[in-house]
């Protein structure tokens, strides 16, 4: 019997796994065949069914390929008011599954908004939002919200993701809601100082979320704009020190690190004339961003730096390392030769380390 077992395993899954279930193979066989009238009732079979399945993993995944794959060929061939109502159950039915919940009812909302029932479309997505804001969904169905509220009152939007701000202040979604406040409080209603206290609570809350950089970025941003360059440099700084998080944890390396470091330099040289420091920011950037392709403005801007403080001899070298690692730089092709003829460097490049 267990020889049998085996050799049978060869072909399907092994005997120890839950088979995948009849009724759901068919669906996707008669789906594959072109026969949709054939492969729905399948689908709804193997819906009916679903439950039966005893692994309880492999129940979920039945599931949910059941009813959202009826839903989904309802779609494809045309049936789309069907599809979308088809959805629009699924939470009902599937209640203690949370992401095909969360799917079915950002694409059953996304499909009235293209059948011109915005009410109902947009009834489905903001339930995706706030009864699933653990599920990736969810942030999908919040940024169709957003693209339409901001056309239509902004402000509203804006004060509406405030009121859930709180229930949701614990959950998956919530750094998401922050962000677009702080986006449209900046370019919609022109306000960067709450934009500004938006950015700072996701890097205050949700310091191990996904948008803390870019918020630590913005904020900066917004900062340096208001003439706040000390407060601009703690949050660069600290954007600086999510890099050291990142490679420790054998992660990612945020977009926003290197343009920070470079950015850095700029604030602490231009706006506080903290210039020594801004040099060895300016230097370190290659070797703290060594894939980054800002290493020849950086490095333009050490000598710049240098130039400024009347250290010659460091410029020049500054330049010497610019000419030997991007000879065909925008800074080494226009700008470059102007600085060196002005500090008198050597035409003959210098040890560019």
């Amino acid at each position: 019997m267990r020889q049998l077992c085996l050799a049978l395993s060869v072909a399907t899954l092994a005997c120890s796994a839950p088979s995948l279930q009849p009724e759901l193979a068919q669906a996707e066989a008669h789906e594959r065949a072109g026969r949709h009238d054939d492969a729905l009732a399948a689908y709804l079979r193997a819906g009916e069914r679903c439950g039966e399945v005893s692994d309880l993993r492999r129940r979920y995944e039945t599931c949910r390929s059941a009813y959202l794959g009826r839903a989904e060929l309802l779609n494809r061939i045309g049936r789309r008011d069907q599809a979308a109502e088809e959805y629009e159950k699924i939470p009902t039915i599937l209640p203690d599954h949370a992401n095909a919940s969360a799917e079915a009812l950002y694409r059953g909302g996304r499909l009235f908004l293209e059948l011109g029932k915005d009410e109902r479309g947009y009834t489905l997505l903001w339930r995706s939002v706030t009864n699933y804001p653990d599920e990736e969904f969810a942030g999908d169905a919040l940024k169709i919200i957003i693209r339409d509220g901001r056309k239509r009152n902004p402000k509203q939007l804006h004060d509406e993701l405030a009121k859930l701000g709180p229930a949701l202040s614990e959950t998956g979604i919530a750094d998401n809601l922050l962000y677009h406040m702080a986006d449209i409080a900046e370019n919609e209603l022109a306000e960067p100082a709450l934009a500004l206290g938006h950015y700072d609570l996701i890097a205050e809350r949700y310091s191990k979320g996904g948008l803390v950089d870019d918020a630590l970025w913005h904020g900066a941003r917004l900062s340096r704009l208001a003439g706040d360059a000390a407060g601009a440099v703690k949050r660069l700084r600290t954007l600086q020190s999510t890099r050291e998080i990142a490679f420790g944890t054998g992660s990612y390396l945020s977009i926003w690190h290197d343009d920070g470091q470079l950015e850095l330099g700029r604030v602490l040289r231009d706006d506080l004339k903290d210039l020594r420091r801004a040099a060895r920011v300016f230097r370190n950037l290659p070797k703290r961003y060594p894939d980054s392709i800002l290493h020849d403005d950086a490095r333009f801007e050490e000598a710049e730096t240098w130039a400024r403080l009347g250290d010659s001899a460091r410029a020049c070298r500054a330049l010497d390392r610019l000419r030997a690692k991007h000879p065909d730089s925008k800074y080494e092709l226009a700008r470059a030769p102007t600085l060196r003829q002005k500090l008198g460097c050597s035409t003959a490049a210098n040890d560019p380390k």
